[in-house]
């Protein structure tokens, strides 16, 4: 197979067995820092992008793509606006809920919580909750006062299922009438855990009868949620519903309800890309001063390649193979034990905590307790494109530097 000869000279030297041992010593050191270098970046990434699905999909398994609901958040006829709704483009499920923050109360131990009023028959059309649920929404029936708590408010509550609890909750915003707060006594039917404690820690349920006989809401509810066959058509489909909704109509989708969030996590994962690939730039700085010892070490070897004809470009060439392979092997290596590790991550990581005896990741700090990764094809092309061109960008000056090399000069002593 016919190779260029500069090319051909270039493989030779990577591969020759006669260099020095301490510019060898300093090649592999250039290789290893690279792939390391592209192994941590892979990896950070992908935990950025596991934790952005963890939280977008846990999320969303609680809330809803769309919340229609209005300026006083009361609806009355939501029965016929359900119907109306459902014939939109890409609705698949729709339901009611009453919403109300409640103080909830066992045995002294006082917790607040957001007190959900759901139609089971409907809520299963909604959200993916039901999944980490011990029990089912079913459980919940009108008249019974049962409710199913977060575990983790369960927990700190210390109740399990069968136990009674009593939720206190104001009739109205503030107490200069001086009203009683209406008090009530629930039976705890189940738990759920989202593994978030930001839901885990204050949301509970009841049914919608229930909460609207406290609550003294009628046949009134808070609002509607809306599940779409796709999340990313959430901001057209709030459009088009807001194009045909009477005024004083309230309507957010989850993009806008958690911009702030997914905008924040974006940022940092940029930045941190940014501060990452610095260490790419050291490894490929390293890469220099290799390289630089390189042509020092070939020096001999040069002149004698010069007296034969070879061209000044042709060394150059020469050295930028050299250095260029050292690139691509660094980054080939540091992809494949990246991507292994970013795949397994969620079986390392508790091992990692075993041996610290502390967790990584708080739920105070994250809302989320575990760690996970998530591979996106287009962060590894973007992560090895740039180490490849800041390898090569590393072997311009070595390059340059040994085709200025002059034989008569560096043949007088050999």
């Amino acid at each position: 197979m016919f190779k260029p000869l500069d090319v051909f000279i270039g493989l030779r030297y990577t591969r020759s067995r006669r260099q020095g041992a301490y510019v060898s010593f300093i090649a592999l050191a250039s290789m290893i820092g690279i792939a390391l270098s592209v192994l941590v970046l892979i990896t950070v990434l992908s935990i950025m992008n596991g934790f952005e699905q963890a939280f977008r999909e846990r999320v969303l398994g609680m809330a809803s793509h769309v919340t229609v609901s209005a300026e006083n958040n009361e609806i009355f006829a939501w029965q016929e606006m359900r119907e109306t709704l459902l014939s939109f483009p890409h609705v698949t499920g729709i339901a009611p809920f009453i919403d109300k923050q409640v103080m909830l109360n066992m045995n002294g131990e006082v917790r607040g919580a957001s007190l959900q009023g759901i139609l089971p028959e409907y809520q299963q059309t909604v959200g993916t909750i039901e999944q980490h649920m011990t029990g089912h929404f079913e459980d919940l029936k009108a008249g019974e006062y049962g409710i199913i708590l977060g575990q983790t408010l369960a927990e700190e509550l210390g109740l399990k299922v069968g136990d009674d609890v009593t939720s206190m909750s104001l009739r109205n915003l503030s107490l200069d009438g001086g009203e009683l707060p209406i008090l009530k006594e629930f039976k705890v039917l189940g738990t759920f855990k989202l593994d978030m404690k930001l839901f885990d820690s204050t949301m509970a349920f009841i049914h919608l009868q229930d909460a609207a006989d406290m609550l003294e809401m009628d046949q009134r509810v808070s609002g509607l949620r809306l599940q779409l066959d796709d999340m990313n058509q959430a901001p057209a489909v709030s459009a088009i519903i807001y194009d045909s909704a009477t005024p004083g109509t309230w309507i957010i989708d989850w993009t806008r309800q958690y911009r702030p969030f997914f905008k924040a996590l974006q940022t940092q994962k940029t930045m941190f890309f940014f501060i990452l690939v610095m260490l790419v730039a050291v490894a490929a700085f390293n890469l220099v001063s290799t390289m630089v010892m390189m042509v020092t070490d070939k020096d001999g070897d040069i002149a004698i390649l010069r007296t034969q004809g070879l061209s000044p470009s042709k060394v150059t060439r020469i050295f930028m193979v050299q250095g260029s392979l050292i690139g691509v092997i660094g980054t080939f290596f540091g992809v494949v034990f990246g991507v292994l590790l970013s795949l397994n991550i969620e079986i390392i990581v508790p091992i990692i905590e075993r041996l610290l005896g502390m967790p990584l990741m708080s739920e105070d700090g994250f809302f989320i307790n575990k760690i996970k990764g998530a591979i996106e094809i287009g962060d590894i092309i973007l992560i090895a494109g740039s180490t490849l061109l800041l390898s090569l960008l590393a072997t311009l000056y070595p390059s340059w530097k040994a085709s200025k090399v002059q034989p008569a000069e560096s043949l007088r002593y050999e």
